[in-house]
Parts: C-alpha cells; sequence; structure tokens
C-alpha cells in the first residue's frame, strides 16, 4: 500500500487537470496498479515559490502496487512539465488503518469498532 500526492501548476484549465490525472490514473491501471482512494484538494498555497507560482493544485491517491512500480511511477512524475513536485510513501498497517477510518468518517460510515 502507498500513497501519492502531486502538485499540478496552477496555470492548467480545469480540462487540463482533468486529462492529467486521467492520465496518470490510466497509467496505473494499465500496469495493474488497484487505485483504493483518490482525492482531489485542489488549489492550494504553496509553503514557499516554486518555478515562481504561489499556488498548486493538489492530487491524492492511495493505490496498491508492487514496490518496482514507484520508481516508474516518479519517473513519469519527473517528466511531466505539469508537476510542480510529488511524494510517494510506503504505508504501514497503521497508516493503512488510519486512512479507512478517515475514508469512512468522510463518507459518513460508522465504524462500529470505534463507538465510545
Amino acid at each position: 500500500m502507498y500513497e501519492s500526492t502531486y502538485i499540478l501548476t496552477p496555470d492548467l484549465s480545469e480540462e487540463e487537470i482533468n486529462q492529467v490525472i486521467t492520465q496518470f490514473n490510466s497509467y496505473m491501471e494499465n500496469a495493474g496498479v488497484k487505485i483504493n482512494n483518490q482525492e482531489r484538494w485542489g488549489f492550494k498555497k504553496l509553503a514557499y515559490p516554486i518555478q515562481k507560482k504561489q499556488t498548486g493544485y493538489y492530487v491524492y491517491t492511495e493505490f496498491q502496487a508492487p514496490a518496482s512500480f514507484i520508481k516508474k511511477l516518479e519517473q513519469n512524475y519527473r517528466y511531466d512539465v505539469r508537476v510542480l513536485r510529488y511524494l510517494t510513501v510506503k504505508l504501514d498497517k497503521f497508516a493503512v488503518a488510519y486512512n479507512e477510518r478517515r475514508r469512512n468518517k468522510l463518507n459518513g460510515v460508522i465504524d462500529s469498532n470505534n463507538l465510545n
């Protein structure tokens, strides 16, 4: 289990943003990767300017993939000029459980193991 967050340049139109996200999702699915969750966090202010940009469009993806795939995915991020920054992290069992509870909370599902 991995999670990857990438920041797209703010110069893109809504259509171009959708195209980039679809492109990365297609690449992942064609490689046999299972996408468990994807969230579009939208435009946010950057902590510091990157390529003279003050904002960026954030996309978060949680997925299952073999370790060998991560290098290829990050290479695609690196070669795409529309991606300002990216970070991919391997999730341990606690992070997987946390992400599942978080997803359920966002979707309004009650967790019977965490009733007070």
